[in-house]
């Protein structure tokens, strides 16, 4: 007996993945068309803000003002750096395109923390949501940027809405999943004394587990950021602009120094970011700066143990009577 050909044991197209998406896309396209303007609108309205509050200023106003910020959260080594590199990036003639650039990675970030945060705590909490989001993260993480940028652009055109969208489905899952990872090793017994003392869900929540998992969280800020970074090269072939179009200009030509000059800038921008977030870490660890975001005072890190043994000598002094 012959062996059986390919085709007779599974049949070519024996599944239309291709005409259902289609078919899927043309029916959002149709029916939709309304939403889509208005979500349009409103990212490129975010994305144009961000973009003329850093851009319009004056260069040496604005890179004074980003040397204080990285001053006060990071030290005066990270101050003189991202001076140094500022000015750098002024002499390649690389400010505008940095300024648009940046704006994307803020409002990504803004918008992945907002979403990824959020689902991060609830995912800890509950373990059916969290079977269920994790390989929805795998997806997000491994799925290629072209692969959902196409039925983006058919949406909602070029420019800076699937710029933003695909940068946020990039960046989104460290959020989530240092989020959840921080406040599953906040310690049982810490949660329980919080409990015993009458705190509510919210009061645990907002007083003992993230801020004792906060480390956790700016881990997924910094990464949030670098990976927001990291989209802007595919961000310029979607005609965003900014650094990623001038290494997209210069592959596109074979200009390897107009695409040297792109890079550069990113490089610059991405150590600025990840120092300045890895400052506010410190910050957090030696209790002062971002702690107060949840505790809305100067957090002291014994605090929660202190009020646990203070309460365990309470106890043992009643006894004691």
């Amino acid at each position: 007996m012959g062996r059986l050909s390919q085709a007779q044991i599974i049949p070519e197209d024996w599944i239309p993945l291709e005409g259902w998406v289609n078919s899927a896309e043309e029916y959002v396209t149709e029916k939709f068309d309304g939403f889509f303007d208005v979500v349009q609108d409103v990212m490129d309205t975010f994305v144009e803000a961000l973009v003329f509050v850093l851009a319009a200023p004056p260069e040496l106003l604005m890179i004074t003002i980003l040397t204080v910020v990285a001053f006060v959260a990071a030290g005066w080594r990270v101050g003189v750096f991202t001076v140094l590199g500022l000015l750098l990036i002024v002499g390649l003639g690389l400010w505008d395109q940095s300024m648009e650039t940046l704006a994307l990675t803020l409002a990504a970030t803004v918008v992945s923390l907002a979403i990824g945060i959020p689902i991060g705590i609830i995912a800890a909490k509950n373990r059916g949501f969290e079977t269920f989001i994790r390989p929805v993260l795998d997806v997000m993480q491994t799925l290629p940027a072209f692969v959902y940028l196409v039925p983006v652009v058919v949406l909602l055109s070029t420019g800076n809405p699937p710029a933003l969208i695909a940068t946020v489905i990039f960046a989104t899952p460290p959020a989530v999943r240092l989020t959840m990872l921080g406040i599953q090793q906040v310690p049982k017994e810490t949660v329980e004394a919080a409990h015993a003392f009458g705190a509510t869900p919210w009061q645990t929540l907002s007083k003992v587990e993230l801020p004792l998992s906060l480390r956790s969280i700016m881990a997924g800020v910094n990464q949030v950021i670098m990976l927001s970074l990291s989209m802007a090269v595919i961000a310029g072939l979607v005609g965003f602009g900014g650094l990623g179009e001038i290494v997209v200009a210069g592959l596109g030509q074979l200009n390897v120094g107009q695409a040297m000059v792109g890079g550069v800038g990113i490089v610059i921008l991405a150590i600025i970011l990840d120092r300045v977030t890895r400052g506010l870490e410190r910050t957090k660890d030696k209790g002062g700066g971002i702690s107060k975001v949840f505790s809305g005072k100067r957090s002291n890190p014994g605090s929660v143990s202190g009020a646990s043994v203070g309460a365990g000598s309470s106890s043992d002094g009643g006894s004691g009577n």
